[in-house]
C-alpha cells in the first residue's frame, strides 16, 4: 500500500510537471481604456460625426504613457460601439507573426535564413524564372541564384502576391483560398518566377506562405500548432486565431467601404477574404489570415519593442534577435527596407512593423519605447483623416520624457 501511494505522489508530479508553465497576466494590455481627451479621438471625431470614417481604435505609448482612442462604431447598422476587445482581420500584419516563428528556429540553430528552400523542400531545386511572355511564346530561363528562405521572408523571392491556382479556388473562407500551406508552396513550385531570386522585389502572400511550410517541415508539426505554442498562448493572446469562432463573428468589426465627402457604406466581405470566415474552406495562411483584438495585437507589438519579451514576462526572443532579424532590412542594399515578414530600417534603429489590407498599422521603436496602432475595417480611398491622426500622434510623442543623454532603452531585463 505504501509503494502504491508513492507511486501516485511521482504520477502527479509528473502530470504537473508536463504542464506548460503559465505566465503572469499583462497588466498593460488588461488595463487598457479609453483615454479621456485622447489626441487621436479629438483629431479623427469630425470624420466620424460625418459618417465617412465608421470607427477606429488608436494605440500611443512613449515609455511609460498611453493614450487610447476607441471613436465611433463597430457595427453602424447595429449602433454597436467600437471596443478593444471587438475581433478584426489584420490581413498582411500576419506576416510578422510568421517571422518571428523564423526567428526562434534561427536562434535554436535549427535554420539558417540562406538555406536554400530546396533543403526543406524538395521541389524548388530547380526554378524556371519568366524571361518573356506575349501572347504566343512565353520564354523561361532556369534561375542561377538558389532561393532562400530570407528572399521569401522579405519579398525578394520573385513570387507573385498570390499564385493563380490560390486567386482562382473555390469561394468562401480566410487569405487562404482554401489552399493549405503545404499546397501553396508545392503549386507555387511548379510555376515560372517573375525575376531573378534575390534582385528585385514583388510584394507576395505566396513567399511568406513558402517560409511558413518550411518552418512546419523543420519543426514536424503545422505551422500554426507551432505560433500558438511558440507566440500566442506565452503572449496570452487568447483572441486571435485562422478561424475565428461563432461568437468573435457576432462581435467583430465590419467592413467599410469608404468615399469621398460621403458616408461609408457597409460591406459583406472583400473578395480576398471572404465570408463565411471559419467554415472548411478556411487554412492557416502565414501572409494573411489571422484575426485578433486590438487588446490581443498589442501584445505581440509590445513584444517587438520590448526586444522579445512581453509585458507578462514571457521571453520569445532574444533581444539581439530582433534588433538584427526583425528591426533591421535583410534585403541587399538598394531594394529597400524589409526584414522578415516586417517594413524594417536599414540600420535596425527607428520604427519597424506592418500594416493591413484593411487600414490596420502598428509600429513600434525599441530604442524610444515608441508604439502606434491603428485599427480599422476599410476597402478603398480616399481616407482624410489620416493626415491629422498623424499630427496627434507626433504632437503625443512629442510630449512624451525627454531622455535626452540617457542610455537608448533596449529592452533588457535585470
Amino acid at each position: 500500500m505504501k509503494k502504491l501511494a508513492i507511486l501516485a505522489l511521482f504520477q502527479i508530479a509528473a502530470a504537473f510537471a508536463a504542464v506548460p508553465a503559465l505566465h503572469a497576466q499583462d497588466a498593460f494590455s488588461s488595463s487598457l481604456a479609453p483615454t479621456p481627451s485622447a489626441r487621436v479621438a479629438a483629431a479623427v471625431q469630425p470624420w466620424v460625426d460625418s459618417g465617412q470614417l465608421p470607427g477606429a481604435i488608436s494605440i500611443v505609448c512613449a515609455g511609460d504613457r498611453t493614450e487610447v482612442s476607441c471613436v465611433g462604431w463597430s457595427d453602424v447598422a447595429a449602433g454597436r460601439r467600437v471596443t478593444l476587445d471587438d475581433p478584426f482581420m489584420q490581413c498582411s500584419q500576419t506576416k510578422g507573426f510568421c517571422g518571428v516563428t523564423a526567428a526562434i528556429l534561427v536562434e535554436e540553430g535549427l535554420l539558417s535564413l540562406d538555406d536554400p528552400v530546396s533543403k526543406y523542400l524538395p521541389e524548388f531545386g530547380t526554378l524556371w524564372v519568366k524571361a518573356l511572355e506575349t501572347n504566343d511564346v512565353r520564354m523561361l530561363v532556369k534561375a542561377k541564384t538558389p532561393l532562400t528562405v530570407r528572399m521569401c521572408l522579405n519579398h525578394t523571392g520573385g513570387f507573385p502576391f498570390e499564385i493563380p491556382a490560390k486567386s482562382a479556388s473555390i469561394p468562401g473562407g480566410g487569405w487562404s483560398g482554401g489552399m493549405p500551406l503545404r499546397s501553396v508552396a508545392a503549386t507555387a513550385a511548379s510555376q515560372p518566377v517573375l525575376f531573378e531570386p534575390g534582385t528585385a522585389v514583388k510584394y507576395s502572400n505566396t513567399g511568406i506562405d513558402i517560409a511558413a511550410a518550411v518552418v512546419q517541415t523543420i519543426v514536424g508539426k503545422p505551422w500554426e500548432d507551432f505560433l500558438q505554442e511558440r507566440v500566442l498562448t506565452p503572449l496570452g493572446m487568447s483572441e486571435t486565431r485562422f478561424k475565428p469562432t461563432d461568437d468573435q463573428i457576432a462581435r467583430h468589426i465590419e467592413l467599410y467601404d469608404v468615399h469621398a465627402d460621403a458616408p461609408a457604406t457597409w460591406k459583406l466581405h472583400n473578395g480576398n477574404e471572404q465570408r463565411p470566415y471559419n467554415d472548411g474552406h478556411v487554412f492557416p495562411s502565414a501572409g494573411a489570415g489571422l484575426w485578433t483584438t486590438a487588446r490581443d495585437q498589442v501584445k505581440f507589438y509590445r513584444m517587438l519593442m520590448n526586444g522579445g519579451v512581453g509585458d507578462n514576462g514571457a521571453r520569445i526572443l532574444r533581444e539581439e534577435t530582433v534588433r538584427e532579424l526583425l528591426a533591421k532590412s535583410s534585403r541587399p542594399e538598394g531594394l529597400g527596407g524589409y526584414s522578415l515578414g516586417l517594413n524594417a530600417t536599414q540600420d535596425g534603429h527607428g520604427w519597424f512593423g506592418h500594416g493591413g489590407a484593411w487600414g490596420t498599422n502598428c509600429q513600434v521603436d525599441m530604442d524610444k519605447r515608441r508604439l502606434k496602432l491603428w485599427v480599422v475595417q476599410l476597402n478603398g480611398q480616399p481616407r482624410p483623416w489620416d493626415k491629422a491622426k498623424a499630427a496627434a500622434e507626433d504632437e503625443f510623442f512629442a510630449e512624451a520624457i525627454d531622455r535626452a543623454g540617457e542610455e537608448a532603452y533596449t529592452g533588457r531585463m535585470e
